[in-house]
């Protein structure tokens, strides 16, 4: 069996690898548009290959000229008798080639775990990642909102700044994740101190499609910094981005005022969906959501390497 990077040439035998499980995967045409743009690259698409045929696929996505960031597509031919297995070492021959363990994002309906064929298609895919090193499980609830429901009012109770300075931002990231409720950053905060944290998620916001100058700072009105908000994009349009409270203003309802900046900011661009993520275990986040007029449409999966043992 070989493992390797794919080149240029392989790219029909690439499209014709069919995912037909109900979950999420780099279709022909998400393949051929990232390709182009350069969110997917030949040498973060791996295959495992025996005698000319792709017995599995293995495709990660990242910003253009960067590395690997997600694991978008885990696939094996409908001949492999151990998938699992196969798709296990495939990554493992990826990752030691990566010198990292990239998380696998897998995005699934609201209520999967109800559904048989979803729940068979995720467990051997969460084997080979857990045989492979991405030990770690979190569920993250996504929301979107759109123009036919109410646009959340701006409560006046916050003052919202146009900050250029990059370093007033990692500021507030970094004192925002004391007690943040955040997996992410809890977990980062494992390893490494919170202005390290801060500096790498504000390296990749920067890195996002969303304008810089869209970004806000929350003052109370009486001048104290409450909390940032960041409105983004990703390839597929407007999101939410990242909203913090400062650990000393939380409480008082402010992730509202936050989320409700960010959806009016993009609302005045015209934006037709806005869309966001948080994890199931922030809960007073996902009511700000509900009560910001979000949908509730989806579930996002991430499997990923402990980073303490990472």
């Amino acid at each position: 069996m070989l493992f390797r990077p794919t080149a240029a040439p392989d790219l029909g035998r690439l499209l014709d690898c069919a995912v037909d499980e109900p979950v999420s995967w780099a279709h022909p045409e998400r393949l051929r548009s990232f390709l182009a743009d350069g969110h997917y690259h030949h040498d973060r698409i791996w295959v495992a290959e025996q005698d000319g045929e792709i017995l599995a696929r293995a495709v990660w996505w990242g910003f253009p000229g960067a590395g690997p960031l997600a694991l978008d597509c885990l696939h094996t031919h409908p001949s492999v008798t151990d998938r699992v297995a196969l798709a296990a070492e495939l990554l493992r021959h990826a990752h030691d080639a990566f010198g990292a363990r990239p998380a696998y994002h897998v995005f699934l309906p609201v209520g999967w775990r109800g559904n048989d064929a979803v729940t068979a298609a995720v467990g051997w895919r969460q084997e080979a990642c857990r045989r492979a090193g991405l030990t770690d499980e979190l569920e993250r609830l996504r929301y979107a909102w759109t123009p036919d429901r109410p646009l959340p009012e701006a409560s006046g109770r916050l003052v919202f700044r146009e900050e250029p300075d990059d370093e007033a931002f990692v500021a507030a990231f970094a004192a925002a994740s004391a007690g943040s409720l955040d997996h992410h950053t809890r977990q980062a905060l494992l390893v490494k101190d919170a202005e390290a944290q801060a500096r790498e998620d504000l390296a990749d916001y920067l890195a996002m499609p969303g304008d810089r100058s869209w970004w806000r700072l929350a003052h109370t009105r009486s001048g104290e910094l409450a909390g940032f908000a960041l409105p983004s994009a990703n390839a597929s349009g407007p999101v939410v981005g990242y909203l913090g409270v400062l650990p000393e203003h939380r409480g008082r309802g402010y992730a509202g005022d936050l989320l409700a900046e960010i959806t009016r900011s993009h609302a005045g661009r015209g934006a037709d969906r806005v869309v966001a993520d948080t994890d199931t275990g922030n809960v007073p986040m996902a009511r700000a959501f509900e009560r910001a007029g979000y949908e509730l449409f989806a579930v996002r999966l991430v499997l990923s390497a402990n980073p303490v043992n990472a």
